[in-house]
């Protein structure tokens, strides 16, 4: 990047910390009161309507948001990734998971085109999961009736909030996940299961990943109680041909992909093979039309109706700019319960860095912790402090016009009267004299009623957006999921970091690596530190 650029991204910067300042006290409430603020502040793409009105962004601080992204030549890193370039510079690899869901597509990488291979892959995946689904292929007790996935990070959260997401299409096996190291996660998962009836996916593109090879090696021991040949009945999603045929899965239910589709952005390819099982090729195929349906639009949108440009700049107005530590994803749909663990992955370990791309410490805050849990249970746990707390939470709404139970249509209008009526309190507040009104009318006077009524104040003005879509199908979450990994991608683009790499995850793997042999008493611990040292005699000791 030129010296001339970082400049001009400088000053945007200090433009944009100088706008926010100016405008900070004002109230989100007083902009609405412009009859064309929502239709200004929110952009549709087919059913889909981003509403992004009850924030405190207003059409000055949009221009510089968007100085930001031609400053960056977003334009050109984004036709850079689509086009196979290795963006990904630290690994020198391309990122390409949007290939996975565009088959029509050529696509080069070093001198070769890779989509035939994608297609070929993608057409083995369906016809093991058709064999599978028909019973042509059968467990030792006959048709499959279950499906265990074992994977970690990306490998376990892809494909269970899919399968989840998905849930009303499912009318193949059951589908079960299994990430965590500890023992219990993967004995009540096995529990009530019948192995004879029972297939297993190891899903590991090196098949050397600790927590998912450990519980690989426990479910073959299950298996082979009551199966006369249990890796028969397993299969895997790996790269890794020569230790897949080791452990004993026949190559016929291997399925592998390339180094350039990173582990959070798999789902859309053979990772994704739980979802196949579950939901059958024809939706899984939807969902894949649903992603590239994003891809095409954020490719040729302007950026002033670019779904992913616009949810990508309010986050950075509101992490980088008003320096609010967190962002809230609610799902107003419990199927997508697991969504927000998701998009934690999807955002925190693309986007947590500490330097640019060319090692230099970084001038402004990276990534924010993303949380959230789906509405209305977060309702009657944590928004209390979201309406009340001495900070500020921006929240970000997902909600479906329709639902998946006709015969409990009266349910989801309360869901969406609830969803509406978060963003609308976050938004309004409750003024001191408000509160007083209403504790007054209840018989409270003097300093009673003064004290009472301080505890019902609501500040207000807190930013919040929602994206409404019509019902969730297999294309609408391809649609949403296509559209926070855009989201994250230009977040990243503008930050200047790279989003494709996760270094921060390498430590605590080689430190568990040497601290095993330790706590097995095969060697001491004196070289570590006096805590480690005496966590470990703590955890070593014999009970009394």
């Amino acid at each position: 990047m030129t010296l001339g650029r970082m400049k001009t991204i400088k000053s945007i910067w200090e433009q944009l910390k100088t706008r926010q300042e100016q405008t900070a006290d004002r109230r989100i409430a007083e902009l609405l009161a412009d009859g064309a603020r929502a239709a200004g502040f929110s952009v549709r793409h087919g059913e889909l309507l981003f509403d992004f009105s009850k924030t405190n962004i207003d059409a000055g601080a949009m221009s510089l948001l968007s100085g930001l992204v031609d400053a960056v030549d977003l334009d050109a890193r984004r036709d850079a990734m689509f086009s196979g370039a290795a963006i990904n510079e630290t690994e020198g690899r391309a990122v390409l998971h949007t290939a996975l869901r565009n088959l029509d597509a050529s696509v080069v990488v070093d001198g070769r085109d890779v989509m035939p291979d994608v297609r070929a892959t993608h057409a083995r995946i369906q016809a093991f999961v058709r064999d599978v689904r028909s019973g042509k292929i059968q467990g030792q007790g006959g048709a499959y009736t279950d499906i265990v996935n074992i994977g970690i990070g990306g490998s376990d959260l892809g494909p269970a909030m899919v399968c989840l997401a998905l849930a009303p299409y499912a009318d193949g096996p059951r589908c079960h996940f299994v990430s965590n190291i500890d023992g219990a996660h993967i004995a009540d998962t096995l529990r009530g299961l019948n192995p004879e009836t029972t297939m297993v996916i190891v899903a590991s593109k090196t098949f050397t990943t600790v927590e998912t090879m450990t519980n690989a090696e426990t479910a073959l021991a299950w298996m082979a109680t009551k199966v006369s040949t249990p890796a028969g009945q397993f299969a895997a999603v790996s790269t890794s041909a020569d230790k897949t045929a080791a452990f004993g899965i026949d190559a016929a239910r291997v399925f592998g992909f390339e180094d350039w589709v990173g582990g959070r952005y798999s789902v859309w390819g053979p990772i994704g093979l739980s979802v196949m099982l579950a939901v059958g090729p024809e939706n899984f195929d939807a969902f894949l039309a649903g992603g590239a349906d994003m891809d095409a639009h954020f490719r040729q949108a302007a950026p002033a109706r670019n779904l992913p440009v616009l949810l990508a700049l309010v986050g950075l107005w509101h992490h980088q700019v008003c320096g609010y530590p967190t962002r809230a994803v609610l799902p107003y749909d419990q199927r997508l319960s697991r969504l927000p663990a998701y998009l934690q992955q999807l955002e925190m370990e693309s986007n947590g860095k500490r330097v640019a791309m060319d090692g230099s410490d970084l001038e402004t805050a990276s990534g924010p912790v993303v949380w959230g849990e789906p509405g209305t249970n977060g309702q009657h746990a944590f928004y209390q402090l979201i309406h009340q707390g001495t900070g500020v939470v921006p929240c970000e709404f997902i909600v479906a016009r329709e639902g998946h139970e006709p015969n409990l249509a009266h349910q989801h209008l309360l869901l969406l009267s609830n969803c509406l009526a978060q963003s609308e309190a976050l938004m309004r507040g409750r003024s001191l004299a408000e509160a007083t009104a209403i504790m007054a009318r209840k018989g409270l006077t003097g300093a009673e009623l003064d004290r009472q009524a301080r505890h019902r104040v609501f500040p207000g003005n807190r930013p919040s957006t929602t994206l409404a879509i019509p019902k969730l199908t297999p294309f609408t979450l391809g649609q949403i999921i296509a559209l926070y990994e855009h989201r994250v991608f230009v977040e990243g683009v503008v930050l200047g970091i790279n989003s494709y790499d996760q270094w921060g995850v390498e430590l605590g793997k080689e430190l568990a690596l040497a601290l095993q042999p330790i706590l097995e008493g095969r060697e001491d611990a004196a070289a570590k530190d006096a805590s480690t040292r005496q966590l470990v005699d703590y955890l070593t000791a014999v009970p009394s």
